[in-house]
């Protein structure tokens, strides 16, 4: 599996990232541990070893299962979790309701508030730390920005975290251009991008990280699914799966990109890989970003996923996928 540098914190991490936002049971109708730990385990005996979770996945269960799945493999992996996001009071900048199957559009079960004052933040770590079963974080995120609490402060106690040996380096996610212009010194920038949805690269944050030497970790990478080349336009999703809502995933929007995808069959046969494959290793090759987060909830999965990140692309290739796949409209 090839590694990439995390920003400039010396820290060396999978190209490939198991994400675990589906672990934590949100948006899929629940969760199973033992397949999310064989999921984990397969991962890392597959050559990946960067790991992505947040408390907010699932209240706290899915950085449990992390925990559980790393137990005597901790120096196998580069842990990244998150902070910032919380459920348990009420201090900060209102971010959503939610319930045990995610967010929801009026009051429920949690009230979620964005929370990055420095006491939230030192609550926090101490929570994920217990949780993960670690003494220190690899990759310590911002999840969401708190426009309650000026940029300085919160950076402030994350260096102090640094310092502190609890983390090793800062990242950030969801976030834009003068977010980042505030924070400084990070090694990471965690944001939504996929070959159908490329606003980072349209919108400066991009640019900023490759002029600045800091990381990309992509998440939707796959988009949920739809760029496998698996999901058939009369597919039902179950209730509690967001999808079943989201136009991306209507059956014309499945019908286009299945068309794109046929497309880049010839070069899934030539590598000898899954559709699903090259598009993983394809999108490991755009400019600036550096990992690709995938979810995986078990170990079959995992393992399709990492070969991904296995595919070394001719560059001529990488072009002429480039320009196959940029003459489809499908970024809905």
């Amino acid at each position: 599996m090839k590694t990439r540098e995390l920003g400039s914190s010396g820290i060396h991490a999978s190209v490939i990232g198991l994400g675990t936002f589906g672990i934590g049971g949100w948006f899929w109708g629940g969760t199973d541990e033992k397949k999310s730990i064989e999921a984990i385990h397969a991962s890392i005996e597959g050559g990946i070893n960067l790991l992505d979770t947040a408390p907010m996945y699932g209240y706290g269960l899915s950085e449990e299962i992390v925990g559980k799945a790393i137990k005597g493999r901790r120096n196998q992996v580069v842990l990244a979790t998150k902070v910032g996001l919380v459920w348990d009071n009420e201090q900060g900048e209102f971010f959503t309701y939610a319930d045990d199957k995610g967010p929801s559009d009026k009051p429920a079960k949690y009230t979620i508030y964005k929370n990055l004052r420095p006491e939230s933040i030192q609550t926090e770590v101490e929570n994920s730390l217990r949780r993960l079963q670690t003494d220190y974080i690899d990759l310590y995120q911002t999840h969401w920005q708190d426009a309650t609490t000026p940029i300085d402060i919160t950076m402030e106690k994350l260096l102090k975290l640094k310092d502190q040996g609890k983390i090793r380096a800062i990242g950030v996610s969801n976030i834009t251009v003068k977010h980042l212009n505030e924070y400084g010194d990070i090694s990471s920038v965690q944001e939504k991008f996929s070959l159908i949805d490329r606003k980072i690269a349209e919108n400066g944050i991009v640019d900023f990280c490759v002029d600045h030497n800091i990381a990309i970790l992509s998440y939707f990478t796959i988009e949920q699914g739809l760029l496998t080349g698996n999901m058939s336009p009369d597919r039902i999703f179950q209730d509690g799966d967001t999808r079943k809502s989201k136009n991306r995933f209507s059956p014309d929007n499945i019908r286009k990109v299945n068309s794109m995808l046929e497309v880049l069959k010839p070069y899934a046969d030539k590598y000898r890989c899954t559709i699903s494959q090259i598009i993983i290793a394809l999108t490991a090759e755009q400019r600036g970003i550096t990992h690709l987060l995938i979810g995986a909830r078990d170990r079959e999965q995992a393992v399709e996923n990492l070969r991904g990140g296995l595919i070394d692309l001719d560059v001529k290739d990488v072009k002429t996928m480039n320009d196959l796949v940029g003459k489809f409209e499908t970024g809905i």
